[in-house]
């Protein structure tokens, strides 16, 4: 089991990204998931890269980012490339987006075949650097349901197209996660995990709200204290794989918060491994 902090857990906080460093060492993470604007701002300091992250004993685990699929192919292969040389800086192969900006069921057939052929050309692109495109399973987008996902990784049918499996939004979706990871499994290169205290709390995560500095957090709860059973899914998923996941957590007692969940999610882990051995 790695975890890794979110720098966007701290987008109104002012921290540093060596403060962050230095807590996140501490702390016991063993990696740091970028946010894609935090990547973008830090390019300007030279000093800031994959061997200085490594001083603090972590890694990049990911860069997370939306990559334009709905502009022209100029452009989305600018961008493209921009967040290539990120990943190349920070020492990650994991780069993730969102599948488009409407659901699965709203998304036109035409609309849907530009998404895929813009989808085949990222990843042959990133597929030079050795890179992946995760596509973070995520609501409003192609990756909304686990058929709809499914579908999408078949029509692009790229060995650089893999899946950020966001527990919380498959849950949303009305499916099991544990049967959703069995089907998605062998896409699977990262996990967010995040709880809600009831699903009529879910809007909390929609993006206008959860980026703005004066959202609402009414449902937001530490991971074992939600409606979503996450020792049950983190037992399953380390049975099944290797499990590198990131903490998302958009509430309040930051530093407070992650730290106690991962110190269950830890504990959790050691346990298994224990009972395994016996």
């Amino acid at each position: 089991m790695k975890l890794s902090v979110c720098t966007i857990s701290f987008r109104h906080h002012l921290h540093s990204i060596s403060q962050l460093a230095e807590w996140a060492q501490v702390k016991d993470f063993q990696g740091i998931e970028l946010w894609g604007v935090h990547a973008k701002n830090l390019k300007k300091d030279p000093s800031y890269n994959k061997h200085w992250l490594s001083s603090y004993s972590l890694n990049t685990s990911m860069i997370s980012d939306y990559l334009p699929l709905h502009l022209p192919n100029c452009d989305l292969m600018r961008a493209t490339r921009d967040l290539s040389e990120l990943g190349n800086i920070w020492g990650t192969n994991k780069l993730r987006t969102f599948a488009g900006q409407q659901s699965s069921l709203t998304t036109s057939d035409q609309d849907r075949k530009s998404i895929v052929l813009n989808l085949k050309k990222i990843c042959k692109e990133l597929e030079k650097e050795d890179q992946y495109l995760l596509l973070e399973t995520h609501p409003n987008t192609l990756t909304d349901t686990v058929p709809s996902t499914l579908q999408l990784l078949n029509e692009v049918d790229h060995p650089s197209l893999r899946v950020n499996f966001d527990v919380l939004h498959i849950w949303e979706s009305g499916v099991d996660p544990v049967d959703a990871l069995l089907k998605l499994k062998p896409f699977v290169m990262h996990y967010h995990f995040k709880n809600i205290s009831s699903r009529d709390k879910l809007d909390v995560f929609s993006p206008d709200n959860v980026y703005a500095a004066a959202g609402s957090r009414d449902g937001m709860v530490p991971l074992f204290e939600g409606v979503l059973n996450y020792h049950d899914f983190i037992m399953s998923a380390l049975s099944m794989t290797d499990v590198e996941a990131s903490l998302e957590w958009f509430g309040g007692n930051v530093k407070e918060v992650l730290e106690k969940d991962a110190e269950q999610i830890r504990n959790l882990a050691k346990n298994r491994s224990r009972l395994y051995v016996s």
